[in-house]
């Protein structure tokens, strides 16, 4: 019995190449354009945005949250919770962690050799997703092939939707991520054209401040959604590839028994068709 030879896991980089571009700073250079000399002449503007020069300031991730407020440090928390599960996920949907080395050569070995018994031992002492569903098939041993095929299909399905149900978080936190950084921009824009509306002599360029701190959050919400949602398709995808691998690695593993069976029931029909035939002679010899 072969497996599939193992994908390179160039995708996996490409994923924490992403989480890394969301998590360490993120220079931003603020662009210069002429001031209108109503607007130089009040300080209020350069207090407003935080002490940034006219040449351009350098914004870390800190600065962005720290602008964000609390729909910001939220977002945050989400990212942390990505890079979690995206960890957690990379080391739990892959090929060696859902079908062990050398379990399924053991288990052949040992139906071969009619020890069902030790076969279940070996299958409980490697908890996988392969061995679940052989573990399964071998406990109907006897029942005939139908009731094996049925109950490692059952196993599968269940055990896949478990690895499903897991990735789904990271789907939630794609989609919330962006909404709530929609809400913090909508909320700062709010509060930037209120106090807008409450000054006494307002310029048009006393808005840059308000509107820089209410799109932060927007882009904290995009920065976390892309990679979780790229991680979602990722993952999704290579769980369908290998149960469908670990499915059919488990029908190789009871072929030689299926064909055993199969072998068996064939000879049984013709030793009784031939028993049948022999007991119709001595009927037609009396007659």
């Amino acid at each position: 019995m072969t497996t599939r030879p193992r994908v390179q896991p160039a995708i996996f980089c490409l994923l924490l190449v992403c989480c890394t571009a969301a998590i360490l700073p993120l220079p931003v250079r603020a662009q210069t354009e002429d001031v209108p000399a109503a607007a130089a002449d009040s300080p209020e503007p350069a207090a407003a945005a935080g002490g940034m020069s006219a040449g351009g300031a350098q914004l870390s991730l800190r600065d962005l949250v720290r602008a964000g407020g609390l729909i910001g440090g939220i977002i945050m928390l989400l990212s942390v919770a990505m890079a979690a599960l995206i960890f957690e996920h990379v080391l739990t949907i892959r090929r060696r962690a859902l079908m062990p080395p050398g379990l399924a050569e053991t288990v052949h070995g040992l139906l071969a050799a009619r020890q069902a018994a030790s076969a279940r031992e070996a299958c409980s002492q490697q908890p996988s997703f392969l061995s679940s569903v052989l573990e399964a098939g071998l406990m109907e041993i006897g029942l005939g092939y139908r009731e094996i095929e049925k109950a490692m299909e059952d196993t599968a399905t269940e055990r896949a939707a478990r690895l499903f149900r897991k990735t789904e978080y990271l789907s939630v936190i794609g989609t919330v991520a962006p909404m709530l950084g929609l809400l913090g921009t909508v909320w700062g824009m709010i509060q930037a054209f209120l106090e807008f509306e409450t000054k006494a002599n307002p310029q048009v360029a006393e808005l840059a401040p308000g509107i820089y701190k209410a799109l932060v959050t927007t882009l904290l919400g995009l920065g976390v959604a892309v990679p979780a949602i790229a991680g979602f398709a990722v993952f999704r995808n290579r769980i369908d590839e290998l149960v469908a691998e670990a499915s059919l690695l488990a029908e190789h593993v009871f072929a030689d028994y299926r064909r055993a069976l199969l072998s068996s029931s064939s000879r049984g029909n013709r030793q009784r068709k031939e028993a049948e035939a022999d007991s119709r002679t001595p009927e037609r010899d009396a007659t």
